[in-house]
């Protein structure tokens, strides 16, 4: 299992939101490149980035800093390479192809795989191997358009349907832990672990090495950290070191 520390981006800047309510937002850092140099210098081999701005307006909108901090993973740091995911926006090719031009590995895909499942199968398919599936979840619901809208859908129902396209994983954040540091919706996350032949990462609420220990026992695939990174209560170093030795 690996870390996979979060950037999440409004107007150029690394915020995180709580519970993924834009009115609630905490600003960490003015600049992102900044910040991604911190996180690859402490051996993150991925970068998890959400342009918030391009969830809601429904297109990429931080293309800036994806740009800067994509080709930044390119460049040898603490000698080794990293890469990184992004989503927020991505609703049609010419999104995707942009990232991907930028040099960014894994495009991650959510409200669009939810509300045009036709499109997301073509897309998945074209670019076989590189889409990752966004589920954001209220309970047992899924969540779109930056968590700001809730859909019928079903978590587990859901990512069955789609582990059937050639994609390279399933992202599930549980919304309601999301930058609550109280800890990860277990329960969910095994369920979709044992639903899926798929990598599932986990993401929301992690903020301890015991959480860490937990999620890899369930066989998660990677975690991605955000507030307790910026907050300080879990060391990067440390979590890294506890999912490679889980």
């Amino acid at each position: 299992m690996y870390i996979i520390p979060a950037i999440d981006l409004i107007n150029g800047k690394c915020v995180r939101l709580i519970q993924g309510q834009y009115q609630h937002q905490i600003t960490y850092q003015d600049d992102p490149l900044k910040q991604a140099k911190e996180f690859l210098s402490q051996g993150a081999q991925w970068l998890h980035i959400v342009d918030l701005d391009g969830a809601r307006l429904g297109k990429p909108v931080n293309t800036d800093a994806i740009s800067a901090i994509a080709a930044l993973g390119k460049s040898q740091i603490a000698n080794r390479k990293s890469q990184i995911e992004v989503g927020g926006g991505l609703r049609d090719e010419t999104a995707i192809k942009q990232l991907f031009e930028m040099g960014v590995e894994r495009a991650i895909i959510g409200t669009k795989a939810v509300s045009d499942f036709a499109r997301f199968s073509r897309m998945a398919k074209k670019f076989s191997g590189r889409i990752v599936l966004g589920l954001d979840a209220r309970g047992s619901k899924v969540a779109t358009h930056g968590w700001t809208e809730d859909s019928p859908e079903v978590l587990v129902k859901f990512a069955q349907r789609a582990a059937k396209l050639p994609i390279a994983a399933i992202i599930y954040t549980d919304i309601t832990k999301d930058g609550m540091m109280a800890g990860p919706n277990l329960e969910r996350t095994k369920a979709l672990i044992e639903a899926v032949d798929l990598p599932v990462i986990a993401s929301g609420g992690v903020s301890t090495i015991e959480d860490i220990k937990k999620l890899a026992e369930l066989g998660a695939a990677a975690v991605i950290i955000g507030r307790s990174l910026y907050e300080g209560t879990l060391k990067l170093a440390e979590a890294i070191k506890a999912a490679e030795t889980a």
